[in-house]
């Protein structure tokens, strides 16, 4: 009785094991790439006025599959040679309309290859084509049907992820994260690929406005070269050259002129070169004129150390705000912006420069007057000046198309400004509390400002029309003077 209970015991053991082999074999025997999930498409859009242009990144394994385009093993110096049937394909599969579906027109531009990689893919190679996308007379760019199914109608797992990189009228400008509009993929219910319908609001001109601001605002603040062309200018301002070199003080209402003229001429050296540049739309060589600015630098850097153009620095920082009025205005060459955007751009553009420039030279201010008067003077002014003389050279030699370790750590400095902030604010906070604190013991104990400015500037009796450069034959007449005068 028990025998055939033991053989079907027996039988279903056998089947389950079974079951349970043969997968766990095929999982075990497939490949590594067949394990790891399949790279998808990025199509990255950025909205002008009229028209939208659109970048698509596509991996060639799929696009080989999908449209028969092997380029798996082609040398980019031979993709012309794919390009005529590349074009052809993307142009067939690319249909945007109008949401009453009018159809757009498509013009597939660039091809490139390139390698890359994503999230669990492993590395692999795309292909990076470049579309613009112009809608009817009169029809708007914000609101429209994406129907899009490249390499999605054959491979049916492929998926294409939709965003848009840049968009004045919505306040997305610069290098800011890509914001999703939607993803394309094959309905499994339909098996179809539905159209993406692409939403980006109404805008505003306001918003782009607003962005331009944030956008001006830093790009001065991580815009290392431009800041240490105008700090290493302000360096020297409370000194007074004598002979060929620094020495003495020029008084504090002379230096807080001196920083002021200087400020004010970079400000219209710049902004005049930006509007001439930007409005005018002219195409100017960015490497020339980066060489320019680490010129600048480097000039500024020699004159904190010696004397080269002792009162006439703010004739200097206009001069050389014009190179770097036409480096800012690359940023909105980039952005083929209509002349009415470019125009609210340019005055938002600028007002962010001129906002953060001005926080930071109020910053500086404190501590430039402070460290003037300081026994310490000459040394941190000859070492901030080699510091930045050799980041100046370091660019001088990259932009004219030596890339240097020098220049690569002055850029990555741009990327802590939380840090440089912190510090100028606390360098502020510091000298003015030195500064209120020396006035007040100079008030209360006679005699104590002199001793004070004595022990911090030992050259003081150099300085003309001070009460230390005069004799002590005239320091006693006029010690007896005030005594006869108060008795």
């Amino acid at each position: 009785m028990t025998r055939p209970r033991n053989w079907l015991t027996t039988a279903f053991r056998l089947v389950a094991g079974i079951a349970i082999a043969v997968p766990a074999a095929l999982l075990l025997g497939a490949s590594p790439a067949a394990a790891h999930p399949m790279p998808h498409s990025v199509v990255q859009l950025d909205v002008y006025k009229g028209s939208v242009t659109a970048r698509i990144e596509l991996p060639v394994g799929d696009l080989a599959t999908a449209g028969g385009i092997d380029l798996t093993a082609i040398e980019s110096a031979a993709l012309p040679t794919k390009a005529k049937a590349v074009r052809t394909y993307l142009a067939q599969h690319i249909r945007p309309t109008t949401l009453k579906g009018e159809a757009w027109q498509v013009s597939i531009g660039a091809l490139s290859l390139s390698s890359t990689e994503q999230t669990s893919t492993g590395p692999y190679r795309e292909l990076i084509a470049k579309a613009v996308l112009t809608p009817p007379a009169g029809a708007d760019v914000r609101h429209f049907k994406l129907d899009y199914d490249v390499i999605v109608h054959q491979v049916v797992t492929h998926v294409a992820l939709v965003t848009v990189r840049q968009d004045w009228a919505a306040g997305q400008v610069g290098d800011v994260s890509a914001s999703q509009v939607g993803t394309v993929r094959l309905d499994v219910r339909s098996m179809t690929v539905p159209a993406l319908t692409v939403d980006l609001g109404d805008g505003s001109a306001w918003r782009g406005f607003l962005a331009m601001v944030e956008l001006g605002g830093d790009h001065i603040l991580t815009g290392t070269d431009h800041l240490l062309f105008l700090l290493i200018l302000l360096l020297p301002a409370p000194l007074m050259a004598t002979r060929g070199r620094w020495s003495g003080l020029v008084g504090a209402r002379a230096a807080l002129g001196r920083i002021g003229r200087i400020t004010i001429a970079f400000t219209v050296g710049h902004s005049v070169a930006l509007a001439a540049t930007a409005l005018g739309r002219l195409e100017i060589p960015g490497r020339p004129v980066e060489a320019f600015i680490a010129a600048s630098i480097l000039v500024g850097a020699v004159h904190a150390i010696r004397p080269l153009f002792a009162g006439r620095e703010a004739v200097v920082a206009g001069v050389f705000g014009l190179g770097h009025g036409m480096a800012f205005s690359f940023v909105l060459a980039e952005m083929q912006l209509s002349t009415g955007q470019l125009v609210f751009s340019l005055l938002g553009f600028n007002l962010g420069i001129e906002l953060v420039q001005l926080l930071l030279v109020c910053l500086a201010l404190p501590s430039l007057l402070v460290i003037a008067r300081m026994r310490v003077q000459p040394a941190l002014r000859v070492g901030g000046a080699l510091l930045t003389g050799t980041a100046a050279l370091g660019w001088l030699v990259d932009r004219l198309g030596m890339p240097n370790p020098v220049a690569r750590a002055a850029d990555s400095a741009g990327s802590h400004t939380t840090l440089m902030l912190a510090t100028l604010t606390l360098a502020a906070i510091a000298a003015t509390g030195w500064t209120l604190v020396t006035r007040r013991r100079a008030r209360s104990e006679p005699g104590e400002g002199v001793r004070l400015r004595l022990r911090l500037w030992p050259d003081a009796e150099a300085a003309p029309g001070s009460v230390l450069s005069r004799s002590p034959r005239e320091r006693a007449g006029r010690a007896l003077d005030d005594s006869r005068s108060g008795g």
